[in-house]
């Protein structure tokens, strides 16, 4: 694949999150960092790898992997982004909203993302959590769904889950 085609798919990406009715700014610069980048034109995807940062103005999604997949190149028409996958550390913030996950799933046909993995998110001081998040960006609408009904603990921090859906809210 060309540079121009990566670099194209790799805008186009941030481009269908801008449109959402996040509305996040379509015009501002786009940035991806990461460690590595493999474009893999057999699969039509591009992986970038290893402390991904990926931002357009006040929206920043952070991951240790992202790989885009994009439509097949087709005579007349312009690849398009099918969807994208974050995995491992997923951190999306936008402004004071924050979700975070083990991944995050980016459907552009359905124009909805999947936070998924303990995933959690906060607008100032009010928290939601649940196993999966899905926000659906043209409904401005949000779904948390619950996991397991037994009760865990967190190897990591020994905090109890009780695999039900949460949510603490601050009145102000």
């Amino acid at each position: 694949m060309k540079l121009k085609q990566t670099i194209y798919i790799i805008i186009s990406v941030v481009l269908l999150l801008c449109h959402s009715s996040f509305s996040w700014a379509a015009s501002a610069p786009i940035t991806i960092e990461a460690d590595h980048m493999t474009s893999l034109e057999a699969s039509n995807n591009v992986l970038f790898s290893g402390n991904v940062d990926a931002s357009q103005a006040d929206v920043r999604i952070r991951a240790d992997k992202m790989t885009v997949y994009y439509t097949a190149a087709d005579k007349g028409k312009k690849q398009e982004v099918e969807r994208l996958r974050c995995e491992g550390n997923v951190e999306i913030t936008k402004g004071e909203w924050l979700g975070t996950g083990k991944t995050m799933n980016y459907l552009s046909k359905e124009r909805k993302v999947i936070l998924s993995g303990g995933a959690k998110a906060w607008q100032d001081t009010n928290l939601v959590t649940g196993n999966t998040i899905i926000y659906y960006l043209d409904e401005g609408r949000s779904e948390v769904i619950g996991g397991k009904a037994s009760t865990t603990v967190d190897p990591k921090t020994g905090e109890r889950q009780s695999g039900r859906v949460r949510a603490t809210l601050t009145p102000q």
